[in-house]
């Protein structure tokens, strides 16, 4: 049974090609459809550039889309209020690709994960502290990181504290943008097992956002290759990743076997 369903799909922007001259519009994303069945790891791979992460912030709704179709459980996402949008971002979470970058450095991990917690009002302070022990340890962290800040930690420590932050409201849906694209590689495999153990766990639904295709082939069921804008291929990713039909997917896929 489908989850997510995306229909038609387009994002433009305005561009401004110099301070007094006119402007032009791009089409980041244009006319994309796809489904993600409930429990379903959902690969969504394509060039740097392709429109991939801005599908992942329209849907939801950290860019606002220009036209298309979202639905979440039945429900129209993109024609939402502001209170009701709020409410469903319980269910609606994301890993950025930067740890670096999407963490507060000002804020100590366990109130990092808090946050989201504290901003929709759930729980006590003693439930919600409990809370955050319970997620660092369920993404391998022991209970005293709460205490300190992102500085002092590893680029894959400071992934699974965004991990641990994205699954505190406790998501059915969760979208993983480049998760391990920032990493070094030697602790690259660990960030995709604990993926894998957690969307397993959980029952996540996941919507991965990737170039890479080894790691798609490692996590997805299914995939959606993006080319300028537009999904040109869909189907199993065993299918898809080993015998593509079409040419983008083709040149995709024989330049990641040559990096091998």
């Amino acid at each position: 049974m489908a989850l997510i369903e995306v229909a038609g799909l387009v994002k433009t922007f305005e561009r401004r090609q110099a301070l007094w001259g006119r402007r032009s519009r791009i089409r980041a994303v244009d006319g994309v459809s796809f489904t993600i069945d409930e429990g379903e790891t959902f690969g969504l791979v394509g060039e740097s550039g392709c429109g991939k992460t801005t599908t992942a912030r329209c849907l939801l709704r950290l860019v606002e889309p220009t036209a298309g179709s979202f639905t979440f459980r039945g429900e129209e996402v993109f024609g939402l209020a502001a209170a009701r949008l709020r409410r469903l971002r319980r269910d609606m979470q994301m890993i950025f690709q930067d740890p670096g970058s999407s963490l507060n450095p000002r804020m100590t991990a366990g109130a990092i994960v808090e946050e989201g917690l504290v901003i929709h009002g759930l729980g006590a302070p003693s439930e919600r502290r409990a809370r955050v022990r319970e997620l660092l340890d369920l993404v391998g962290l022991d209970t005293g990181a709460a205490s300190r800040y992102p500085r002092e930690f590893s680029g894959g420590q400071r992934q699974r504290i965004g991990i641990a932050r994205a699954l505190a409201l406790r998501p059915a849906f969760l979208v993983a943008d480049e998760p391990v694209s920032a990493l070094d590689v030697s602790v690259q495999a660990q960030i995709v097992n604990l993926l894998m153990d957690l969307q397993q766990r959980l029952g996540l639904t996941l919507l991965l956002v990737a170039h890479d295709l080894r790691l798609v082939r490692h996590l997805c069921a299914r995939v959606a290759v993006m080319h300028r804008g537009r999904i040109v291929e869909t189907g199993s990713a065993g299918t898809v990743l080993r015998t593509p039909a079409h040419p983008y997917t083709r040149a995709l896929v024989e330049a990641a076997d040559g990096e091998r």
